[in-house]
């Protein structure tokens, strides 16, 4: 089943951000767009390549209106102390959180159970707490927040402007389609 159109599942987790451990909740997703990323490890190869790339957007981001959270199965302990040793994380102001029950990656659907470690999974989430966009990529394969970006301003037009659609490779100001009887078949 998609988790597309559903509202992000309850939990409660400890993160790290800032240099402190703050609670996060599925509420935290609310009244803002959310964007979650998980990733398998901390200490690992692709995943600070990909984190560090959410922290060059980070701002960008924050100027849309949108959150953004990394998620794994590691503790929040785990997070501080990746953050202290590692110069791509370092860098990360965004809130990292700590998922050792697996509740949350089992809520989106990105735990790999034999392995207790979660997929490439990025969700982007509507201020109602809606999922809007899911993306699933292989361990071995790195995602670009450029991409994310584009993401993030077409879901943010169509939820302001109803009755319209984004076409492929649509870039903030370009044309949009108004579906109708007229188009079909004109496309």
């Amino acid at each position: 089943m998609s988790l597309i159109g559903t509202e992000v599942k309850p939990f409660k987790a400890q993160a790290y951000r800032d240099g402190k451990f703050v609670e996060v909740t599925e509420a935290d997703f609310k009244g803002k767009w959310s964007i979650v990323c998980f990733y398998p490890a901390d200490f690992t190869f692709v995943c600070p390549t990909e984190l560090e790339d959410l922290q060059s957007n980070y701002d960008t981001f924050k100027n849309l209106g949108a959150e953004v959270y990394s998620v794994s199965t590691d503790t929040h302990f785990t997070h501080k102390a990746w953050h202290d040793t590692s110069e791509a994380i370092r860098k990360i102001t965004y809130t990292m959180i700590g998922d050792p029950s697996h509740t949350i990656a089992r809520n989106f659907d990105v735990l790999i159970e034999e392995d207790g470690l979660a997929d490439r999974g990025t969700f982007l989430i509507d201020p109602d707490g809606i999922i809007k966009t899911v993306e699933i990529n292989a361990g071995n394969i790195g995602r670009n927040a450029d991409t994310l970006v584009d993401k993030l301003k077409a879901a943010q037009y169509v939820r302001n402007n109803p009755g319209e659609v984004c076409p492929a490779k649509w870039k903030e100001g370009g044309a949009t389609l108004k579906p109708s009887l007229d188009l079909v078949g004109k496309i």
